[in-house]
């Protein structure tokens, strides 16, 4: 299947461009938990308060937090506020602020000077240590004057009693708070700015300001940013749909296209390797296996790893302390996937073989429905047809069984370790080591991972069978053809008479012990008849598919005018050539588009001239449609003369050099026999025209008959000087003439 690779080659620009879709269809996906943890963490827990720091604060409440810090960070949170009192009315930022801090009328404030993102990251961390601190302090006095409690009350403090107590709190030594400043130090950085944050709103509220519309406003902007990501996530997918789509339809259209072409130039000999119905699955069904995959795997296969991995980079971001269960998640899904495939993949690769079977039965069955009726034997096609369908589907039903096992195993792996992220999480949120948010989104990444590794899972049921239909299909494209054009071809003479010629002549099927033809010399002039005699298995019809290459001579050479045909190409070979085989073949169409096959230009006139030649013209004008009659396929809808009648005119439209006629005249009967050849002896006229034949009859007029047997010429000449010198033909003679014709 590697090999079918380069046919990705001219959609390299588009497969990087899918890519890179997959990227942001990816980045979308991984960043929806992120503000889902956002709405929870912030928008819910601290109604929409991102940062512990305050924009804005009492001067009360900025002496509170400042007594906890140490000096460095004292001086840091100075640097970054300004007093603001109500006498500076004038002051350039007094309307702004009092627009959101209306409590700027009734007191002094302290304003961030930047509320940029860099002064929050230096900032936050100080606000949360010094909150903990104070929280730590308050607790190690054990006293209810200050209203202590644990963090779960930070939202009921009373802010206006701890104010009372800032006098004593400013004047205790700054070592005084050392052990509830190493207390707070032990606690998670993310703790320490959530409960801070709880401090920040009661600053807020002191200030006046709407903590509703606070929350409301963030939860509306996280919303519309998850709306966004959602839509650039679906377009990605939609697009990325399209892409693999026509890629897959481009890369199976190739494959049809390079296989149909290659199977053009098989000679016999290739097609002795390949079944018809197997060569007609390969460029169906196993071509329709590669586009179906190619479309998942552009759209799954691609995706998931990046699913994956980002999935476990964005969650060990979240926490590290849970990183185990994702371990063991992705090792029990492998373990099942490795199992199931181990038990599955033997049975993957028979699918298409016993596909090829069954389509063998079926086509067997429906070519041959007169013979299967006339011998009665429709039972022993039905138990035929019976054991191959059986094969097939009780194959494709192990598979799917074992299959199906993963879907619940998968979902069962899902539930559970869902069950072990909120068990071990509940008890780091209540260790105050978690956020809620926070587990919530571990969760869904951890979904992520697992729905990733449950789309490849579903990916390698398709692979196998991908596989082995790619193998199919580069075994058709890897065969070299036996029969190839030369690469400096020689152009034969355009002429009206055209000699051929064998040349001790011998031929060996591919694998067989001996030859079926034995040097066989024969000169065949133009405007004259060669025929071809003798019993079944002489090695006529060998012969004869000889001329167009059907097969290369083992030995010696035919030549057509003194070149032998190995040195030019086949279609200039076949341009010289009018065959009619002994099965007349006919394509689904007209009767005018049969006999167009020889010459699509050849007009109505031409058209009738051959059909009247070939004793065709009565049973085409009985129909009202004449030549616009329609042929069903194979000519089911004709007798078995009229097409070989049909055959003929087919190859008198193309008006060839040399005529061939394989046993084309079995199925006429003596009266039209006879018209059909004194109509062509007048019309082939200086074309060198070669017959087989196995009546007598069709050839006693021919300027020169061959008699074979064996593979060997035991005749030569004509039709009385074999009766004269060649037993063989003698008895072949005897046993279809009268004494009297014996004897003309």
């Amino acid at each position: 299947m590697i090999k079918l690779a380069r046919y990705l080659k001219p959609y390299f620009i588009v497969l990087l461009a899918v890519l890179i879709l997959l990227f942001v269809q990816a980045i979308s996906d991984l960043n929806l938990p992120n503000y889902m943890s956002d709405i929870v963490n912030v928008g819910i827990q601290q109604n929409g308060i991102e940062h512990a720091t305050p924009e804005a604060i009492s001067e009360d409440g900025y002496t509170l937090m400042t007594a906890f810090m140490t000096d460095d960070q004292k001086n840091t949170v100075s640097e970054n506020y300004t007093l603001v009192t109500s006498n500076d009315v004038s002051a350039p930022q007094y309307e702004t602020t009092l627009k959101r801090f209306p409590e700027i009328e009734n007191q002094n404030i302290y304003v961030l000077n930047t509320a940029d993102s860099q002064t929050f990251d230096t900032l936050d961390p100080i606000f949360g240590q010094s909150t903990w601190t104070f929280i730590n302090y308050m607790q190690s006095l054990n006293t209810d004057s200050a209203n202590s409690s644990s963090t779960t009350s930070t939202t009921d403090l009373d802010f206006t009693k701890i104010y009372e107590f800032l006098p004593m709190l400013t004047r205790l030594p700054a070592s005084t708070f050392d052990d509830a400043r190493i207390q707070a130090a032990q606690t998670p950085e993310t703790m320490q700015v959530q409960t801070a944050v709880q401090f920040t709103k009661q600053f807020y509220t002191e200030l006046g300001v709407d903590i509703g519309a606070i929350q409301n406003s963030y939860i509306i902007k996280i919303g519309v940013m998850m709306l966004l990501l959602s839509l650039i996530s679906i377009l990605a997918a939609i697009a990325v749909g399209f892409f693999s789509a026509r890629i897959a339809a481009g890369i199976s259209q190739s494959l049809r296209k390079d296989i149909f072409r290659k199977v053009q130039c098989f000679s016999n000999t290739e097609f002795d390797k390949f079944s018809t119905a197997s060569l007609i699955t390969r460029n169906t069904n196993d071509i329709t296996q590669i586009q179906t995959f190619l479309i998942m795997a552009i759209r799954i296969l691609l995706y998931s790893p990046i699913l994956a991995i980002g999935g476990i980079i964005m969650a060990l971001r979240r926490t590290t302390s849970m990183g185990w269960i994702i371990l063991v998640a992705v090792i029990a899904i492998l373990a099942i996937i490795i199992t199931v495939f181990t038990i599955a993949m033997p049975r993957f690769k028979l699918i298409q073989k016993l596909v090829d079977r069954l389509n063998l039965v079926t086509r067997e069955n429906l070519t041959g429905l007169m013979v299967v009726r006339a011998f009665g034997n429709q039972k022993f096609e039905e138990n035929r047809f019976d054991v191959a369908n059986k094969d097939t589907t009780a194959n494709n039903l192990f598979v799917n069984r074992v299959m199906v096992f993963m879907m619940p195993t998968m979902m069962f792996i899902m539930n559970a370790v869902t069950l072990l992220v909120v068990w071990i999480g509940a008890h780091h949120i209540a260790e105050s080591t978690m956020q809620v948010g926070d587990m919530m989104a571990f969760m869904q990444y951890t979904m992520q991972i697992i729905f990733s590794f449950l789309m490849m899972s579903m990916m390698f049921i398709m692979i196998p069978r991908a596989a082995v239909s790619g193998d199919r299909i580069q075994e058709v494209l890897a065969v070299k053809p036996s029969i190839v054009d030369p690469k400096t071809p020689l152009k034969l003479p355009q002429n009206d008479q055209t000699t051929l010629s064998f040349d001790h002549v011998s031929f060996r099927y591919e694998g067989a012990d001996e030859d079926v033809l034995h040097d066989i010399s024969f000169c065949a002039n133009p405007g004259e008849t060669t025929a071809f005699i003798g019993s079944t298995g002489s090695g006529k019809s060998t012969l004869i598919n000889l001329i167009p290459r059907f097969f290369d001579v083992t030995s010696g050479a035919v030549l057509v005018d003194g070149i032998d045909i190995r040195q030019v190409t086949q279609h200039d070979l076949r341009e010289k050539i009018g065959y009619i085989p002994q099965k007349g073949v006919l394509f689904s169409g007209t009767i005018a588009s049969n006999l167009r096959y020889g010459d699509k230009d050849a007009s109505e006139e031409a058209l009738a001239i051959a059909s009247q030649v070939a004793q065709a013209t009565e049973f085409i004008n009985s129909s009202p449609e004449g030549f616009e009659r329609e042929i069903a396929q194979g000519g089911s809808n004709v007798s078995g003369g009229q097409k070989q009648r049909l055959s003929i005119a087919r190859a008198l439209v193309r008006k060839p050099d040399i005529y061939i006629f394989d046993d084309s005249f079995s199925a006429l009967d003596y009266k039209t026999d006879v018209a059909l050849r004194r109509a062509l002896k007048e019309y082939t006229g200086n074309s060198t025209v070669l017959i087989v034949a196995q009546r007598i009859n069709t050839i006693m007029h021919a300027e020169q008959i061959i008699v074979l047997e064996h593979g060997r010429v035991v005749g030569k000449g004509t039709h009385h000087e074999l009766l004269k010198n060649c037993s063989t033909y003698q008895e072949i003679a005897s046993s279809q003439l009268s004494e009297e014709e014996l004897n003309i």
